[in-house]
């Protein structure tokens, strides 16, 4: 499984160590999202990819199993395996979505994920203001505090920035709200990418300056305002994407 956080890490080259189970995996799928298994296709035969993974079968007829889970196989009698309608891939899957970005990908998909972030995190921000305790506030403090120290490790800034809608997440109390994260983290890996390029310390303090208000919204059980300053920050989000 792709761990919370793993996207953002891999923005400056800090990966995590796979088994050949997860080699596997993360190969497969990435080549289904990139196209070098393209829709409708059917995978080349076990023993191929046992040589080309090097793996035995039992590795490689669990990495099959564990993408079939995640919409992007399926496997049929006496044909093999192939790779399913982009329809029934499992976009709340994080290292589904993760496997997305750095791809050319079409403007209905990212319009979704954006629409999908102003729909859902303002709810969620209003139900957390409502059921946060004192240690979501503690947290979220912290996460503040640690952005104000990174400026200049802007990875380090991101992954501190995530940290803080992932307490939110938590506090809302809402299970599917915690299964959403993986989109959060796509939008913030665009965000981000850019800024980790340019090093921008004055879009940073931007950053700081909503996360700050939300926080303090948050802080105080006010839902209203937890909810417009959730707002804020995907808009500020939307616009580092863009390099405005």
């Amino acid at each position: 499984m792709s761990e919370p956080g793993s996207l953002l890490r891999s923005l400056a080259g800090r990966t995590t160590a796979r088994n050949f189970h997860s080699y596997v995996i993360n190969e497969i799928g990435a080549g289904v999202i990139n196209g070098r298994f393209p829709v409708g296709s059917t995978l080349p035969n076990d023993a191929a990819l046992m040589a080309e993974f090097d793996v035995s079968r039992t590795v490689l007829r669990e990495a099959l199993k564990t993408l079939e889970a995640k919409g992007l196989l399926e496997a049929r009698p006496k044909v093999g395996t192939k790779v399913a309608k982009r329809t029934r891939w499992n976009l709340y899957d994080a290292q589904v979505l993760a496997w997305h970005f750095g791809q050319p990908l079409e403007r209905e998909f990212l319009a979704g994920l954006k629409d999908m972030r102003r729909i859902v995190e303002p709810s969620a921000a209003a139900r957390a203001a409502e059921g946060r305790t004192a240690d979501h506030v503690r947290l979220l403090q912290y996460w503040v505090r640690q952005m104000e120290i990174s400026l200049s490790e802007t990875q380090n800034f991101a992954l501190a920035d995530f940290e803080i809608h992932r307490i939110i997440a938590d506090a809302s109390h809402n299970p599917f709200m915690r299964s959403f994260i993986g989109v959060v983290e796509l939008s913030h890996a665009f965000a981000y990418r850019s800024l980790i390029e340019a090093a921008n310390e004055e879009r940073l303090m931007s950053v700081i300056d909503v996360h700050k208000g939300l926080v303090a919204a948050l802080a105080r059980g006010d839902a209203a305002a937890a909810s417009a300053a959730m707002l804020e920050t995907i808009a500020l989000d939307e616009a580092n994407e863009a390099g405005a």
